[in-house]
């Protein structure tokens, strides 16, 4: 039987502040438990500190928000069968926040059948981005983006013998069409290319391999543990290139997840810096982390804000009783909206939203530097 996670209910530990009862229900799946469990809160918490700032100053035309979450243990088949429940049963008037490539890819077909759209999935991935679904619509860079951006990057700094190792599936296949990009763009070729398995993960044979391949740096594509697994077993065999992971990476549950391996270690970024204060939306979702006795934000937050922020902008110009088709309406009527020194815009021919990419590394202090 699956679970069901209100965000009202108290054994997550997220419970929705508003004293009215929710009248506008906006549904999720994604991976409360599982290999990216700890992303998930991170931007789940995110986007809650938002939604919740919204119900306690009365919610959205008088409406208190509430989010109807349910754990698909990042599997993507679980996650279609959830998001049907969500759309059927729950009768959610959005998606919100789904997790992962090709769970991400198992919901897209239930969104035209029933005509809801899917904000903030929280995937780059460019199948989202092209061509235009009409019913998806992201907040984020692509991932293709982030990789070329890292090649780029490291060849900027002198290194240009760079392997890949890569998750076998739709997202790792994305990510490597960027890296391939950039590297055409700086004129090298990749030293290697090597792929693992999402579920049964082993790095056995990959790790000698960059040892012995004397790589300067790797491009290290895929989610949570099996990156911290392999990051683990490449630093076992001797190998001290510089890694380099993407923004689905980009929690502090991931940074603890390396535990002595965290020092130095790459992760593009999609938001601004988590502790620039100068940047609007950084000081106000600080702040409302602050109020609630936490010590800020970390980037994964941020992209939870900034998707509740997008989230809330569209009910509100969907009117007092806000449904699928005035949403979907509303969103793409959205040009150079301000959500806090962003601006975010769509049209019938683009759902991307934002296109903001930026590098940082793990400090010292296990926190990211840029």
């Amino acid at each position: 039987m699956k679970r069901v996670v209100h965000w009202l209910a108290a054994v997550l530990g997220l419970c929705i502040t508003a004293s009215a009862a929710a009248q506008i229900v906006v549904g999720q799946t994604s991976g409360f438990s599982g290999p990216v469990a700890a992303g998930v809160k991170e931007v789940s918490d995110g986007a809650k500190l938002y939604i919740d700032a919204t119900n306690a100053k009365g919610g959205v035309n008088g409406q208190a928000i509430e989010i109807v979450a349910m754990d698909d243990k990042f599997d993507p088949k679980l996650a279609g069968e959830n998001a049907k429940v969500l759309i059927t049963e729950k009768n959610v008037v959005a998606l919100f926040l789904s997790r992962g490539t090709p769970h991400t890819q198992a919901i897209v077909p239930l969104l035209d059948q029933y005509k809801v759209p899917l904000i903030a999935p929280s995937t780059g991935a460019m199948v989202l981005h092209k061509p235009v679904n009409p019913w998806v619509f992201n907040v984020r860079a692509t991932y293709q983006r982030e990789a070329e951006r890292a090649v780029q990057h490291l060849s900027l700094i002198g290194m240009d013998h760079i392997g890949v190792i890569h998750v076998e599936d739709s997202f790792g296949a994305d990510l490597l069409e960027g890296a391939k990009r950039g590297f055409a763009g700086v004129g090298k070729n990749a030293v290697f290319i090597e792929k693992y398995d999402r579920a049964k993960w082993d790095f056995a044979k990959i790790a000698p391999l960059v040892a012995s391949s004397g790589v300067q740096a790797v491009l290290f594509i895929g989610s949570g543990n099996a990156v911290a697994d392999g990051i683990e077993a490449i630093r076992k065999a001797g190998s001290r290139a510089q890694i380099v992971t993407f923004s689905n990476n980009a929690s502090g549950g991931f940074v603890k997840s390396l535990k002595e391996n965290a020092r130095g270690v790459i992760v593009t970024q999609v938001f601004p810096y988590e502790r620039s204060l100068s940047a609007p939306m950084v000081k106000e979702a600080h702040d409302l982390a602050v109020a609630k006795g936490l010590e800020g934000v970390s980037p994964a937050m941020l992209e939870g804000f900034a998707a509740a922020k997008v989230l809330v902008a569209a009910l509100r110009r969907a009117g007092p009783a806000p449904t699928r088709a005035k949403i979907q309406q509303a969103l793409e009527s959205m040009n150079k909206v301000d959500i806090g020194g962003l601006e975010i815009s769509y049209s019938a021919a683009d759902h991307t939203g934002l296109d903001f990419v930026d590098l940082s590394i793990i400090g010292t202090d296990g926190k990211f530097r840029r």
